[in-house]
């Protein structure tokens, strides 16, 4: 079955350097030194970035971080664990903007 997301596309992310090389190359190793070992560990930068991909609901990035967050040990209870955060956060984030409509209720005077 087709969907809009094709998971062979993953596998085609290097060519967009193909028009911007010099762009590419930058990109590339900015992103390479973020999931180096620093402060966290790669395995926890992987949660995090599987957690975000989630709430940016990226498909490709959620498939990638599945894969890495399992090769750097994390199971499926953390990586579960990880969504969740994400989708509190998230939630969170929605309902505080709630405050900006409560807001404008009270501005407007109803």
């Amino acid at each position: 079955m087709d969907t809009y997301y094709n998971s062979a596309d993953l596998a085609k992310f290097a060519t967009m350097g193909e028009e911007a090389p010099d762009l590419w190359q930058k990109f590339m190793a900015y992103y390479g030194s973020v999931f180096e070992e620093g402060a966290l560990s790669p395995r926890e930068k992987a949660l995090i970035a599987l957690a975000v991909a989630t709430a940016v609901q990226c498909p490709y990035c959620i498939e990638a971080y599945t894969q890495s967050s399992l090769e750097k040990g994390a199971n499926e209870e953390q990586m579960t664990e990880a969504i969740h955060v994400a989708c509190a956060i998230r939630g969170g984030a929605s309902l505080v903007h709630g405050v900006q409509m409560k807001n404008i209720v009270k501005k407007i005077g109803f």
